[in-house]
């Protein structure tokens, strides 16, 4: 209680204040950024989705030996570098990079056979790519019938990891999409950036507002607990900016919003469900006080110093009694992060540049 007189700042922990807590601290080293609400450990079926750097979450707990789900495995024999390329291993099903919410409630209503999507075949020189995950097949399919094939046994997949999960890591990375007028369908990427052509009379832009967030994300969870009444839900925020934006804003602004969105719906979702929790990855990574030692030349992606700073202080606050460092699970960190191994549609807009 805090004496007659004195202010309610006078007594608390050296954590809630920016000079002990931020300034004379260790970037690398602050153990107490996060208190789970729920116990995850090696043991734990965990279930991850998201934006490009969820790839990083997936990798890391798989390469210390964690229960990561991984229900569409690579073909045996196949190079990593190239399993890799095709989002074999890279998250629990290989459904590529999910940057929102509404795309990944769409995703699960798809697997669950309440909602048919509408547009979902582009093509590119002969070649068919599934519009919902326009970059798992690069080359495309051959036939819009292989196509619906391999959708169906990846949608299976699906299932069966919500099925196996007792944790869903989802990181939440975008709040623009772009969405197909006549059903709603919205997609990872624009028509045009790797297959299909744009068309803004049947497709048009979106910036999904802090409320929509919250209902996609409630959504989400619904669904799943209907399907696995225990599953809990891990939320993490993507520190990597827009690549571009369709706003009309300074991709700057923009992407400073995107971001504000996201972590206040997280921060909304865990206030009103106790199976949610926030891990602060996006604050790890951009810290001040790592003075952008966290982030590569392109001023986008995560070093790998960063990476395991990230990761090392999950496993420091799930395995307090086996704090260790992280092994690397993507390249050594003396190679420059432009040659990342992590695969962000976004990328291929900046690619086009001219």
């Amino acid at each position: 209680m805090t004496p007659t007189g004195g202010s309610p700042y006078d007594d608390l922990p050296p954590r809630a204040y920016w000079r002990s807590g931020v300034v004379r601290r260790r970037p690398g080293a602050m153990s107490d950024l996060h208190e789970p609400r729920f116990a995850i450990g090696a043991t734990t079926a965990v279930m991850t989705a998201g934006s490009c750097f969820a790839q990083h979450v997936h990798r890391a707990l798989k390469a210390q030996g964690w229960n990561v789900i991984d229900e569409e495995p690579s073909p045996d024999g196949v190079p990593a570098d190239v399993a890799a390329r095709f989002f074999y291993g890279t998250f629990s099903a290989r459904y590529g990079n999910v940057y929102t919410a509404r795309q990944f409630l769409q995703l699960l209503r798809e697997a669950y056979c309440q909602f048919t999507p509408g547009n979902a075949v582009w093509e590119r020189d002969g070649r068919f790519f599934d519009a919902l995950r326009p970059n798992v097949e690069p080359e495309g399919f051959g036939s819009s019938e292989a196509l619906a094939l391999a959708r169906e046994d990846h949608l299976a997949a699906v299932c069966r990891a919500v099925v196996r999960a007792e944790v869903l890591v989802f990181t939440l990375g975008l709040t623009e999409t772009w969405e197909d007028v006549a059903t709603g369908t919205v997609y990872p990427t624009a028509p045009g950036v790797i297959a299909g052509a744009h068309d803004p009379a049947r497709v048009r832009f979106l910036n999904l507002s802090h409320d929509a967030v919250v209902a996609d994300l409630r959504a989400v969870l619904a669904l799943l607990r209907e399907v696995n009444p225990g599953l809990k839900l891990l939320l993490t925020v993507s520190p990597v900016p827009l690549t571009a934006t369709a706003s009309g804003a300074h991709v700057l602004v923009a992407s400073t919003l995107s971001k504000a969105v996201l972590r206040s719906a997280a921060a909304t979702l865990m206030a009103g469900d106790a199976g949610v929790d926030y891990f602060p990855s996006y604050e790890i990574i951009t810290n001040p006080a790592a003075r952008g030692g966290f982030m590569g030349p392109n001023l986008r992606q995560p070093t790998q110093k960063g990476v395991d700073v990230v990761m090392g202080t999950f496993l420091a606050a799930h395995q307090p009694r086996r704090r260790r460092k992280i092994k690397s699970a993507l390249r050594p960190a003396s190679q420059v992060e432009e040659d990342s191994p992590v695969i962000c549609e976004e990328m291929l807009i900046e690619a086009r540049q001219t």
